[in-house]
Formats: structure tokens, sequence, C-alpha cells
């Protein structure tokens, strides 16, 4: 039996950029860039694969609750605004709409934001006493 959509279900919209593998850092830092000028939007890298030519970078953008897009929320707006950007901003990378990354896709994703969490923290201070 099929699951029933709930009203208060968050809605996920996957856009999957293919940048060709030299340009990847590139994408990923206008992302980010992107990211800063929509700090509202609630976005993240979902799933990561790669072939001969292109890294595809799936990136999962958050519209809220179902109801709430019916009646085109700001939550809504702001995650359409987003994703227009990128289709705009991102074009070079050609991005398209995608379906939900399978899960070595988002293993690796996941693998990805980790080890960019790690360098991302400040490493501990050790104090001498004096």
């Amino acid at each position: 039996m099929a699951e029933i959509p709930q009203a208060d279900e968050t809605v996920v919209v996957h856009v999957q950029l293919r940048p060709r593998r030299g340009s990847t850092r590139r994408c990923l830092a206008e992302l980010s860039a992107l990211a800063a000028a929509h700090p509202a939007v609630a976005f993240s890298v979902t799933g990561l694969a790669k072939d001969e030519r292109v890294v595809r970078v799936t990136v999962g953008v958050e519209l809220g609750p179902r109801a709430a897009i019916a009646r085109f929320s700001p939550q809504a707006q702001a995650a359409y605004a987003f994703v227009s950007d990128v289709f705009t901003v991102l074009y070079d990378h050609m991005p398209v709409y995608a379906t939900e990354p399978a899960v070595a896709e988002r293993a690796a994703a996941e693998a990805l934001l980790q080890v960019a969490d790690d360098l991302l923290e400040p490493a501990p201070v050790a104090y001498a006493a004096v």
C-alpha cells in the first residue's frame, strides 16, 4: 500500500550539477557563494558520483512543508529563487532536476561532508606553562 504524503512533510527538490572533472572545485566554490547569497534556504549536498567526464553533485533543496508550498510560503519562495539561481548562475555546470540520489551517491556525499567538517574544525590549542 502506498504511503499518503502528509501536509507537514518537508518536500525536497534535487538538482544535479555536472561539472567537468577539472572544474569541480570551482563549481563547489560557486555553489558556496550562491548559498551565502541565499542564507534563508536550507540545502545540502545529497549525492556524489562520477564518470569519465563529469562529477555529478546532487543538491537537495528544502521547499518546506507540503501544505505551505501550496500557499507559496516565504520559505518556498526563497527556495524557488535559490533553485532559479542555481540554473542561471551555475549554468556552465549543466544543472538538471534529478531524482533522489542512490545509496552509494548519498554515502559518497556524507563522506565528503565529513572530511570537509574535519578540515574546518579548528585545531585544539595546547597551552604550555610558562
